[in-house]
């Protein structure tokens, strides 16, 4: 099931404007020293968050954007 779900979360990002950041890769972890701001710079795009578990205070901003959001 995992691949079939990577596969499509894939294609779907090929699909839309999207942004992909692995949050294995320090260089992308660094993008995100101001979460709320470059999330905000980027709001028109599909943002691809890969092993976001590795930035578990990323959840409390992510949270709170997402209701700003609704």
């Amino acid at each position: 099931m995992r691949s079939v779900t990577w596969w499509r979360a894939l294609q779907i990002g090929r699909e839309l404007a999207s942004l992909y950041l692995d949050l294995e890769s320090t260089a992308d972890r660094a993008r995100l020293a101001e979460p709320a701001l470059f999330l905000e710079r980027h709001a028109e795009r599909l943002v691809i968050l890969d092993e976001v578990q590795r930035v578990p205070e990323l959840f409390a901003e992510l949270r709170g954007l997402i209701d700003a959001g609704r």
